[in-house]
C-alpha cells in the first residue's frame, strides 16, 4: 500500500516546526497508525535520520497515549477509535495523510507528535479521588443503586484521558474530561460526601491550567473514543452552580 505522509516535525518547543513529507509503497493495510510510524521510523534510522517522536503504550485503545491529529481529526476518521485502533485499511491506496500534534495551550508540544498532557493529571490531583475512609468493601447488594445510575457512572468512568476532546474543541476546553472524572464519582454514594468540594477544586484547576470555556459545540463528544456524553458537562455545570451557591 502506498501512502504520502506529511508529518509535523519539531525538535523542541523552542524551535520552529514544519511538515515534512515521506512517501512509501510498502505499508501493509493491516497496520495500525502507530505500526505505520514504527515501520517508517525503522527506515529513517537505517538512513541515519532522527525517528519521528510519538507516544503509545497499550496499543489497545485503553491508555489514550497515542492521540494526535490525522487529517485534521483527533485520532483519525474512525468513530469511537483511538489512533492505535485506526488501521491503514481505513484509507485508500495513494492517499495523503497529514499527521500533527494536538494543538492547545494547555498541551505544550514536546517533540514532533508528542504533547505534554500533564495538565489532566493536575486536575485529577486536586479532587479526582475519594479521600474519606469508606471502610471495607461492602457486600455488593447492601447499597442499593439504580441500574441507570450505575450505568451512567460506568460510562463516565470509561474516559481514558487521551485529550481528543481538547484537541477537537475550538476553545480547547477540557470540560468533557473534567466532567467525566467528576461524575463517575459524584453519581455513587461513596463520592457524594466530597462532591461539592471536588467540583469546585477540579473546575478551578481546569481554568488555571489554561483550558478554554465550553460553549457546548459538541465536537468533543464526536471524537471521544469512549463516546462520553455531552450530558456530563451539563451535570458538572449544575453541580458547580449549586456548590458555589451553597446548596
Amino acid at each position: 500500500m502506498e501512502l504520502k505522509l506529511k508529518i509535523w516535525r519539531q525538535n523542541s518547543p523552542e524551535e520552529k516546526g514544519s511538515f515534512k513529507e515521506y512517501q512509501r509503497s510498502d505499508f501493509d493495510p493491516a497496520m495500525s497508525i502507530p505500526e505505520m510510524l514504527d515501520h517508517l521510523n525503522l527506515h529513517l534510522m537505517r538512513a541515519g535520520e532522527r525517528p519521528i517522536s510519538f507516544e503509545s503504550d497499550c496499543r489497545e485503545g485503553i491508555c489514550g497515549q497515542c492521540g494526535f491529529m490525522i487529517n485534521g481529526q483527533a485520532h483519525g476518521p474512525e468513530k469511537g477509535s483511538t489512533a492505535c485502533q485506526t488501521h491503514l485499511r481505513s484509507f485508500k491506496d495513494g492517499d495523503t495523510l497529514w499527521l500533527e500534534p494536538f494543538r492547545a495551550r494547555a498541551f505544550p508540544l514536546k517533540r514532533d507528535l508528542m504533547v505534554d498532557r500533564s495538565a489532566f493529571d493536575d486536575i485529577i490531583a486536586v479532587g479526582g479521588f475519594i479521600s474519606v475512609d469508606t471502610g471495607p468493601a461492602p457486600e455488593a447488594n447492601s447499597i442499593l443503586i439504580a441500574h441507570q445510575t450505575a450505568e451512567d457512572a460506568f460510562d463516565a468512568a470509561a474516559c481514558i484521558g487521551c485529550g481528543a476532546c481538547v484537541a477537537a474543541c475550538p476553545n480547547a476546553s477540557a470540560s468533557l474530561f473534567t466532567a467525566a472524572k467528576l461524575n463517575h464519582l459524584a453519581l455513587l454514594p461513596q463520592g457524594k460526601i466530597e462532591a461539592q468540594e471536588r467540583v469546585l477544586q477540579m473546575v478551578e484547576a481546569m481554568d488555571l491550567k489554561g483550558f478554554g470555556a465550553c460553549s457546548l459545540i459538541g465536537a468533543c463528544e464526536l471524537v471521544c473514543p469512549q463516546g462520553i456524553s455531552l450530558d456530563n458537562i451539563a451535570k458538572m455545570n449544575g453541580a458547580y452552580r449549586k456548590a458555589n451557591w451553597g446548596f
